[in-house]
């Protein structure tokens, strides 16, 4: 599955909600989209491999007790230090403004 409009690819969804409900325990709807470009993730397992334990980007979505629909997700800035990836700046910039760009066209806030 990809969003032609970005070019990641959807390669799983989790629905946790789901998970709780098959074993008789109520949780509000959260589920964990599992999601990458595997040419931008490629050039930083390049840069340092042991980043693939991160990737591909995940955005986890949850109705809080209010009703209102979250998505939060991992920071490639915070991913890129914690691997030690400091040769690639410009595409962990980008990385950042697309994630952001995609969660907030999918809550309705832009």
């Amino acid at each position: 599955m990809q969003d032609s409009g970005s070019g990641f690819r959807v390669f799983a969804r989790i629905n946790h909600g789901k998970a709780a409900k098959n074993v008789n325990i109520e949780l509000k709807p959260v589920e964990l989209l599992i999601f990458g470009k595997p040419k931008a993730g490629s050039l930083l397992m390049q840069s340092q491999p042991s980043v693939a334990i991160d990737l591909p980007m995940k955005y986890l979505v949850w109705e809080d007790a209010a009703g209102k629909v979250n998505i939060g997700w991992n920071d490639p800035a915070w991913i890129a230090a914690r691997h030690g990836i400091t040769d690639r700046g410009k595409l962990v910039k980008k990385m950042t403004g697309a994630l952001r760009k995609l969660a907030t066209k999918a809550a309705g806030t832009e």
